[in-house]
């Protein structure tokens, strides 16, 4: 069975910690004391404007539970092995990192681009988190989290959230183009 979660962008009301209200993305980099990660050096929000970070546009799920597929659309910056996005990854709130699918090379002129990877051993009501990741910028602010049960929305992070993450393995080893 293949399930299709979109990026909403209606107005919902966002009350789970680390996350922002979505009408909190801004245009130009913005911060905001309110959310904090514990696990994270450095404190504040910073949401960045979409043009500067990998973007998870759409999530589909196929698989059972224990052994979910994902492909997820992705928008970004790419302007060769210098700036692309290098990997999305699928994580819990308490920041353990369940996926990571490499990305191996850029994707100048395919955007936005959809990859697959899995298989990911969720249940279907097991709340995560999908970011994408710039191999010359980080992590982004903008995400989407839900459940494949309840369906995936866009959301806000703070850039640095998990950010203990991006020495998790595995890492992509070179860019191939």
């Amino acid at each position: 069975m293949l399930f299709g979660l979109l990026l909403s962008c209606d107005k919902e009301e966002l009350v789970d910690e680390p996350f922002m209200d979505i009408d909190m993305v801004m245009d130009d980099v913005s911060s905001d004391d309110d959310i904090t990660d514990n696990n994270s050096a450095t404190q504040g929000t910073f949401v960045l404007s979409s043009d500067s970070q990998a973007v998870i546009q759409k999530v589909e799920v196929s698989g059972s539970e224990e052994s979910y597929n994902f492909n997820v659309e992705i928008h970004s910056p790419d302007t060769g092995c210098d700036q692309y996005a290098d990997w999305w990854e699928v994580f819990t709130i308490d920041s353990t990192l369940l996926y990571r699918r490499i990305l191996a090379h850029s994707h100048v002129d395919e955007q936005p681009f959809s990859r697959s990877g899995g298989p990911i051993a969720i249940n279907k009501d097991d709340h995560v988190i999908i970011r994408g990741h710039m191999n010359n910028l980080g992590y982004g602010s903008l995400v989407m989290r839900g459940s494949v049960e309840g369906g995936f929305v866009a959301d806000t992070i703070s850039i640095d959230y998990a950010q203990g993450l991006e020495r998790t393995e595995p890492l992509p080893q070179d860019c191939d183009f």
